[in-house]
């Protein structure tokens, strides 16, 4: 398989992903802030909050539907471009997707037509019980998605099956417990929580900045500012666990990320700020904090962090024992009853995947030499200067977040927000910044596994469909297209709604209901 055919496959993947994830996080969240603030519309009967439940409603709606438009994509892409991963893993990676396929189409379906038709059909308390059902569909949706996607990260629950050729699944309780998966699922909906806290948080300051619909505006701050500065912290401490879940694949994403080549005594120091040079293979510069790493990474003051050379050092003597499962694989399917094979596949298999590193560089493994054997070792560490500084912007934009919603919580208190406009104008000025941390954190999540598919098992050079060069490059083209229309009607219409505001509704107790009616 060609290089440019892998980078064109995994380019494609990467700009649909990355565009899905534009409409997902604020999805996850507004659904939670629709049940608080109708949850407060039933037990006060104040028309308002329901006013304000089917205002941001609307606005929830039009980013459903192009999410739902734009996932669907991804889920035939692996079978379209990652024919031989779809093979090798279907057995375990389809289950959680047919489950969450299952969920996004019955359970979110069926419950958000209700939400915005049975207004005047159901009971508060029924209506409310909707939206309740629909926001734990929209989340567990997503949940058997991180299952599957914390499964590639860390590929626990399956083994390998040498008369099939194929992983198989073994354990599914282990596959559904995955540490890996939890700590990426709370971590991933805590970042939608943000993203839509803060979405409800910078329209309402453009009202207050407005002067429109002063109470339905205050009242909307509030909500997002309680609900935003709650999810912030969560997102700090769950991500902080989501970073460093222990497993072999986050220790050499740890290492790339925090740009760390050689283990250091332990506790290990932090590098706030750094200049990581790949040809040297160390920092060129470095402002450093004596420890922190240390005990935020592995929650002791005595367990190590390897670096970069050491875990190169470890991935080495696991190709060779690649090498060793590769060979002795080929030989099991030439004589199945060669029991010597079989033993030293088994006594090797949990290092094929590294072995299969190899097959970029080298066809007959009888042919290796250092300098190959080095191009394998080296491809195990993805790149480290776009990883340490992705890392950093997520986080920088997440404690600029968060001292956001604490200023904004703070303001609620004193009753005074609508008076404060250099918060209102930062409110609306930091609109973008949790989109931009949520696609960097991806970033990170993803890149961060290379050159792996599914980590130490299977490698993405061999996960690729056989396709042409001009077939990706013609649906990819196609993709950006229509992905890039869908997006900019998404913004239209969003803008078109939140210009209105609840005037939208036709209440005739809002701002600029004549103008529009006109």
């Amino acid at each position: 398989m060609t290089d440019s055919l892998v980078d064109l496959s995994r380019l494609q993947f990467a700009v649909t992903a990355l565009y899905h994830f534009l409409f997902v996080p604020l999805t996850l969240g507004m659904v939670w802030i629709l049940v608080v603030m109708e949850s407060v519309y039933v037990m006060t009967g104040k028309q308002v909050y329901q006013d304000m439940t089917r205002f941001w409603g609307k606005l929830f709606g039009i980013n459903f539907a192009l999410g739902v438009t734009t996932g669907i994509t991804m889920e035939f892409q692996f079978g379209t471009n990652w024919a031989y991963y779809s093979h090798y893993v279907g057995d375990i990676f389809g289950a959680p997707l047919a489950i969450e396929g299952l969920m996004a189409f019955f359970l979110e379906s069926t419950f958000i037509g209700l939400f915005f038709f049975g207004w005047d059909r159901l009971s508060r308390p029924k209506h409310l019980m909707v939206t309740l059902l629909m926001a734990l569909g929209t989340n567990l949706s997503a949940l058997w998605i991180l299952i599957a996607n914390g499964w590639m990260q860390n590929p626990v629950g399956a083994a390998f099956n040498p008369t099939t050729m194929r992983m198989e699944l073994v354990d599914f309780g282990a596959l559904l417990f995955n540490p890996d998966a939890q700590a990426k699922f709370v971590h991933t909906v805590s970042a939608g929580y943000v993203t839509a806290s803060t979405f409800v948080l910078a329209i309402s300051s453009w009202y207050l900045l407005k002067g429109k619909d002063v109470e339905f505006a205050k009242r909307s701050f509030r909500v997002a500012s309680a609900f935003g500065l709650a999810s912030a912290l969560s997102v700090i401490v769950l991500g902080d666990e989501s970073g460093y879940t222990v497993g072999e694949a986050q220790q050499t994403k740890l290492a790339a990320m925090e740009a760390m080549w050689d283990t250091e005594p332990a506790p290990a120091s932090f590098n706030l700020i750094a200049a990581p040079n790949e040809k040297t293979e160390k920092n060129d510069w470095a402002v450093r904090i004596p420890y922190v790493m240390g005990l935020i990474g592995t929650r002791s003051t005595t367990t190590l962090i390897p670096g970069i050379h050491q875990i190169k050092d470890k991935n080495r003597q696991r190709i060779l024992s690649g090498v060793e499962a590769v060979r002795a694989l080929e030989q099991v399917r030439h004589d199945p009853a060669d029991q010597e094979a079989r033993r030293m596949l088994e006594l090797h298999k949990a290092d094929l995947g590294f072995g299969l590193l190899l097959k970029p560089y080298v066809r007959n493994f009888d042919q290796i030499t250092p300098e190959l054997l080095q191009k394998a070792v080296d491809s195990t560490i993805p790149r480290v200067f776009p990883m340490f500084w992705s890392f950093r912007i997520m986080v920088a934009l997440g404690f600029l977040i968060l001292t956001l919603f604490v200023a904004s919580f703070i303001s609620t208190l004193q009753g005074r927000c609508e008076n404060k406009r250099w918060l209102l104008k930062w409110a609306l000025l930091m609109l973008p910044a949790p989109w931009l941390a949520c696609e960097f954190g991806w970033f990170v999540a993803e890149y961060g596994r290379q050159p792996w598919t599914i980590y130490g098992v299977l490698p993405t050079h061999l996960s690729v469909s056989t396709l042409t060069s001009d077939s990706l490059m013609g649906s990819l083209a196609g993709f950006v297209g229509f992905y890039t229309v869908l997006l900019v009607v998404e913004m239209v219409l969003m803008v078109k709604f939140a210009r209105q505001g609840p005037g939208s509704l036709g209440t005739g107790r809002y701002d600029n209901e004549l103008a529009h009616a006109h």
